[in-house]
């Protein structure tokens, strides 16, 4: 359809939250064993397809399997007589702390040494996958076991390895494990598709527990939607921090978040009443009052302007004076990072009814928030949602345009040509650029459709469609149609009275993209930081996920105006 999704306005263009990674995938056809020896990704060219391929590796089936062996040998024997005990004083890793238990330290140092050798035995086995992938061709050794079996049993010990690795890791070390590039190499393996990326579960978390009476005023000012669900996060965050419940803003001041967002769901999964709408908030108070204001962000104080001064108190909100918890933040030009020291003896007070102001822009604690599922303890998969309805919507409409099987693609364009040439690294592709970098995902992905949330002109969307053709066949870019009565996928939504509402619509095509097999995101947008983080809650992330173009640079930047 000619119309323009209702995406358009909902990044701020002063802000990137994630950078891009720096690091561009090969292309198939880059690929080469001398290169790239130990790279499980580079199989794809070179895999053989019968079991006398690798027949004629240097390695023959059964000296590979006494290998896969041998090493699991070792580690039996090295644990059944003694550990790191029975090593060689000069190879053993140092005691943490030479005042420790002796045991316990025996039993830490025979862990950390376990850890190195299951570490070698992962790289050996990997070493020797890509040796029977990349058989050469000058034998013809017959052998008895099949390739299929003989790599099963492989990914098998990779994958018991990588369980071990965990496990003896999560003793320690304290918050989130992250898992590394070579990490991803475990599920990097060739096949069709792209596989989930199941993201470490052991969150660093902290229970949120409301004080009686006590409550934080959120305050969320800058940008758009997906710029005040950051904001929302982060309030959650300091509310649970501060043991008070959390006060959403007015639709007369701020978006009506109870059309887009599940509130009562994030009760539900806390356990208990920890978030309030501000009409709850009101009904149980004379009067409406902010009882102390403690500005995060120094300048402009609590990043608010008049204007929102004014729909405060137009809303009947009074409120005392403005006070700055770091004074000398206001000749930074980048916020500074903050940690959990240091927010709850600035932000701690009696007062019933706190506010801290806009926190967009708090770098707080980053690595918790990024977990899956967020800082809080709770049982859901994420706290912050779209509706019940809007989830259904979303469930509809892949049903009955999209399948199973789909590549979501979020295609910023507007205002996004002067935002990204203005960065260091410009995040603004040329379309036959942008589609070449699409092609390669969907080689990967093997899907037959891909789903576009953009803001871009229909000039644009026509030329990338034209340009999206893989192995001879036009790989349809699919966007949400206008509303037609005959259609049901979106009537749960107008017969609620919701249906066309922007902020709706935005969040449905969140919960489109989040859905997805794999997902191609803008870099910079907070638009997309925000399907990621549903991704990353959901566990519907894929290790085909990147950002547009990751890696790359724009083959054309126009000069600065």
């Amino acid at each position: 359809m000619d119309r323009e999704p209702s995406v358009s306005d909902e990044d701020d263009d002063r802000e990137s939250l994630v950078p891009q990674n720096h690091t561009k995938p090969p292309s198939p056809s880059s690929c080469s064993r001398s290169r790239v020896p130990f790279a499980v990704s580079s199989l794809r060219p070179a895999f053989p397809s019968s079991a006398a391929s690798f027949g004629r590796s240097p390695c023959s089936c059964r000296n590979l399997l006494i290998c896969v062996a041998l090493s699991v040998i070792v580690i039996i024997l090295f644990f059944s007589l003694g550990g790191a005990s029975s090593l060689p004083a000069s190879i053993r890793l140092p005691s943490a702390s030479s005042a420790a238990d002796p045991a316990a330290s025996r039993m830490r140092e025979a862990e950390l040494h376990a850890l190195y050798l299951l570490r070698s035995q992962r790289s050996g086995l990997l070493s020797l996958f890509n040796r029977t992938a990349a058989a050469p061709t000058n034998t013809s050794t017959p052998t008895s076991v099949s390739l299929s079996d003989l790599q099963a049993a492989l990914l098998s010990q990779i994958k018991i390895n990588r369980e071990i690795q965990e496990a003896l890791l999560s003793t320690h070390h304290s918050g989130v494990h992250n898992a590394t590039e070579d990490d991803a190499l475990d599920l990097d393996l060739p096949g069709p598709g792209c596989r989930r990326k199941y993201l470490p579960y052991n969150r660093r978390t902290i229970e949120w527990n409301p004080k009686k009476n006590r409550y934080l005023f959120a305050i969320c000012i800058s940008g758009q939607m997906s710029n005040h669900l950051i904001c929302l996060e982060k309030h959650m965050f300091f509310a649970a921090l501060l043991g008070r419940t959390l006060v959403v803003p007015s639709q007369k001041v701020d978006y009506n978040y109870q059309e887009v967002l599940d509130i009562n769901n994030i009760n539900a999964c806390i356990g208990r009443k920890v978030v309030i709408t501000y009409e709850e908030f009101a009904e149980t108070r004379k009067k409406v009052s902010i009882d102390q204001f403690i500005c995060y962000t120094a300048s402009p104080p609590c990043y608010m302007d008049e204007d929102h001064i004014k729909k405060l108190k137009g809303l009947g909100v009074s409120m005392g004076k403005i006070e700055t918890a770091w004074p000398g933040d206001v000749k930074l030009k980048v916020p500074k990072k903050r940690y959990v020291a240091d927010i709850t003896p600035k932000f701690t007070t009696d007062a019933e009814v706190l506010a801290v102001g806009e926190l967009f822009f708090a770098d707080v604690e980053e690595e918790w928030l990024m977990q899956p599922g967020g800082p809080l303890a709770h049982k859901c998969k994420t706290l912050i949602q779209p509706s019940r309805l809007i989830m259904l919507t979303a469930q509809r409409f892949v049903q009955t345009f999209l399948g199973g099987n789909y590549i979501a693609l979020h295609f910023r364009r507007h205002g996004f040509l002067k935002f990204c040439n203005v960065k260091e690294k410009s995040c603004f592709f040329p379309i036959p650029q942008a589609a070449e970098c699409i092609l390669r995902v969907v080689e990967k992905a093997n899907a037959p459709v891909i789903y576009l949330s953009t803001d871009a002109a229909e000039s644009e969307t026509n030329l990338l469609q034209s340009l999206v053709v893989f192995s001879d066949r036009q790989v349809p870019l699919v966007r949400r149609p206008e509303h037609q009565s005959s259609e049901k996928w979106d009537a749960l939504l107008y017969r609620n009275h919701i249906g066309g509402d922007n902020q709706v619509e935005a969040m449905l095509d969140k919960t489109i993209c989040a859905l997805s097999n794999v997902f191609i995101g803008s870099s910079g947008s907070t638009f997309t930081e925000d399907i990621f983080r549903l991704r990353r809650g959901w566990g519907s992330m894929s290790y085909c996920d990147e950002y547009l173009c990751q890696g790359e640079l724009p083959n054309y930047i126009a000069e600065q105006d």
